[in-house]
């Protein structure tokens, strides 16, 4: 099984139509279906089949993707591992969240524009579900996501998704509301969990989150706005529309106190993601050791 044949299966998999794996890979739709053609003589198993004025992948070929996932994979590593100690150059396309750019990305990929002149980085804001989706679809090389401890989404693969380091949330109040803080129990919560709510609008996690901590003050939360970026929650709050839980690592805000949460309260973590085979790529491994240091201090 030649690995640009599985590749061609791959993509099919993941991209539904043959046009569309012909635009991804720069073949021509005929081409594309040579390849396939070719897999199956070479198996001598059906692995896609019509399905109206397209083809869908048949259960064998459903089976195959698994095997040729992992086989692409180890090529991958194998590959960067011949290339050894390899300068870093070319284009990586990295995908990450807004406040992971401004406070760790740009800075490194600043310092690596005078280090490493042949790496040339592109940046996209998005939001973890839309970071993953840019890998799945080979659109980004390198995305950086975060989830919550009290909502988890990712978990440290040892492989193509990495934990980086954590951080503590602390809630977002007006100055002009009076809180006995710190958040250090449940009834000082609750004196403040009926105010109104501010979450991102760009995914349920945050809702989820102020539920979840919510709960433990046995109080239901009003979420009454959604906002799509940090600096838009706490114009909010400033403006006495509600309260949020935010990154501690923000900086102080006119109208809006920060009062710390227990230290075994909710935290945000950070996660480097890639594409599986392709985390050890020189660039790839370069930029996610610069974050990670950075995010921690330690570089």
């Amino acid at each position: 099984m030649e690995t640009r044949l599985l590749g061609a299966l791959v993509e099919l998999h993941r991209r539904g139509t043959m046009r569309a794996v012909a635009e991804a890979t720069g073949y021509r739709t005929s081409a594309v279906s040579a390849q396939l053609a070719a897999l199956q003589r070479d198996l001598g198993v059906e692995l896609i089949e019509r399905a109206g004025r397209n083809v869908r992948l048949t259960a064998a070929g459903r089976r195959l993707v698994g095997y040729a996932e992992q086989i692409l994979a180890t090529v991958e590593a194998a590959r960067t591992a011949l290339r050894g100690d390899t300068e870093p150059s070319g284009l990586l396309r990295v995908g990450a969240y807004a406040s992971a750019l401004s406070a760790d990305i740009v800075p490194v990929v600043q310092q690596l524009a005078v280090s490493h002149p042949r790496l040339r980085v592109e940046l996209q804001e998005r939001e973890p579900a839309e970071v993953m989706q840019l890998l799945a679809d080979d659109r980004i090389d390198l995305g950086f996501v975060y989830d919550y401890s009290l909502v988890p989404r990712f978990g440290d693969d040892g492989g193509a998704l990495r934990f980086m380091c954590t951080s503590p949330l602390v809630l977002a109040v007006p100055t002009s509301r009076s809180v006995p803080g710190p958040i250090d129990s449940p009834q000082r919560l609750a004196s403040v969990a009926g105010l109104p709510w501010v979450v991102n609008s760009r995914g349920d996690d945050d809702g989820e989150l102020v539920e979840r901590v919510c709960a433990a003050a046995g109080v239901t939360p009003a979420i009454a706005h959604k906002v799509d970026s940090l600096e838009l929650i706490l114009d909010f709050v400033a403006a006495d529309l509600g309260v949020a839980l935010v990154p501690a690592s923000l900086p102080a805000r006119d109208g809006v106190q920060l009062l710390p949460m227990p230290t075994d309260g909710p935290r945000r973590r950070m996660y480097a993601a890639t594409r599986p085979g392709r985390q050890d790529w020189p660039a790839s491994a370069l930029v996610t050791q610069r974050v990670a240091a950075h995010a921690t201090g330690t570089g």
